[in-house]
């Protein structure tokens, strides 16, 4: 017992504890007030304008996803559904977020009304951020029992939209503000450019993107992780279909460049190694560890930290880089002490970048494909990638989940599968 103690003390207080020691602790020491994940899935992500879920509203998709994402949860929780008292959804294109047709949508599942709903917009964090935010609710002591969801249609809203936002005539005159609106593929040109990645590099990265995808899914390892939702028409959609099998770095080559047309330039940044656009939905159930217990529900994992961080916005795709070494610190823990990545494919180039600068061996960073093969559905992502990192880890294992940010951010959180 004084051993345990010690290990405690030195886990409150961690000077002059050696860094195996201080890994070892973290794995192994258990707080009631621990954050953990108690259930974690998604959707299939679908292609945008074409796709299984071209044709429906994000309200639509959430009451799908939200009956069936009930449905795997211990029956205690299923009947008593008052027992989640918030839920925050990350989403992009929605006016406000989605605020109110998704607050509908929770109703329409059956949660009750005295379950609060949040909706919330970080650009392509908002998925992690939901989850982070739902997080602080339970370490501040608001709520023991918390919904972290992310949703997005670019089929219904992308075209209806300008995506990249207005400001003022006033601010355009400010040399960094109206960097704000630079389209984010040109932000990726100028990474390539300035680290010199060049095209194969990108077309190589992005193949082995869509070889780990379709590895996955021809091995089932999206199983257990994919809800089935049930369209309209009485069409079942189980199964991502942004994977493309046959992709090789040659097929690639063919592609011209999507955002610099003027051959002289050489842009490198295509269709191909670019991540794709994308409809789906995910959602993350987080507890307070006595609390899950107390309720004998299942607990996948403990959520460790979060961090943000801010970014030149000319080259936002360059936010993992910086984030995720500000998360590391936090947790006093090193790159090779993470197992799993889960970094964001905005594009092949600024994920290059991102793994070079930090070291991380390609083998660790998004074993089952990332978002160049899966698809990128904007508010949907940071909450899918919590999914698949679920899968991915090994009990006692420290994952990742990172992505950039539009206008210049990166955020990143980590979490020990248990």
């Amino acid at each position: 017992m004084s051993q345990r103690l010690q290990d405690i003390k030195n886990h409150i207080s961690p000077d002059g504890v050696t860094k195996q020691n201080h890994l070892s602790i973290l794995k192994e020491y258990k707080n009631p007030d621990d954050i953990v994940i108690v259930a974690s899935n998604r959707s299939a992500i679908t292609k945008g304008f074409k796709g299984g879920f071209n044709d429906l509203n994000t309200d639509y998709l959430l009451v799908s996803f939200l009956k069936k994402f009930i449905e795997v949860w211990p029956e205690n929780l299923q009947k008593n559904l008052s027992l989640i008292e918030d839920i925050t959804c990350g989403n992009v294109l929605n006016v406000g977020a989605g605020a109110t047709e998704h607050r509908a949508a929770m109703l329409a599942a059956g949660f009750p009304y005295q379950t609060s709903f949040n909706a919330i917009n970080r650009q392509c964090s908002s998925g992690l951020t939901a989850v982070n935010d739902i997080a602080n609710k339970i370490s501040s002591g608001q709520i023991d029992i918390g919904l972290a969801l992310g949703i997005e249609s670019m089929s219904k809203n992308y075209k209806n939209i300008n995506p990249l936002g207005s400001i003022s005539e006033e601010l355009l005159t400010d040399k960094d503000a109206k960097k704000c609106l630079i389209p984010m593929g040109l932000t990726n040109e100028l990474i390539a450019k300035n680290f010199n990645i060049n095209r194969e590099q990108q077309d190589s990265f992005a193949t082995k993107s869509n070889e780990k995808a379709i590895n996955a899914i021809k091995q089932n390892l999206f199983k257990d992780e994919i809800l089935p939702i049930l369209t309209p028409s009485g069409k079942i959609i189980d199964t991502d279909e942004g994977p493309r099998e046959n992709v090789t770095v040659e097929s690639l080559a063919k592609l011209n460049p999507a955002f610099i047309k003027d051959p002289k330039k050489n842009g490198t940044t295509t269709a191909g190694n670019s991540s794709q656009i994308s409809d789906g939905v995910a959602g993350v159930l987080l507890a307070r560890r006595s609390v899950a217990e107390s309720l004998g529900l299942p607990i996948m994992a403990r959520y460790l930290a979060f961090q943000v961080i801010g970014v030149p916005p000319e080259i936002m795709g360059v936010g993992p880089a910086f984030v995720i070494p500000k998360l590391l610190n936090k947790l006093q823990l090193s790159i090779n002490d993470i197992d799993v990545f889960e970094i964001n494919e905005a594009f092949a180039a600024q994920c290059l970048y991102c793994a070079n600068k930090l070291k991380i061996d390609p083998e660790k960073i998004n074993p089952r494909g990332g978002a160049i093969a899966l698809g990128h559905p904007l508010g949907c992502t940071g909450a899918r990638q919590v999914a698949t990192l679920m899968r991915e880890l090994q009990t006692g294992q420290i994952g990742i989940v990172s992505m950039c940010i539009g206008t210049g951010m990166g955020a990143a959180a980590a979490f020990l599968k248990e």
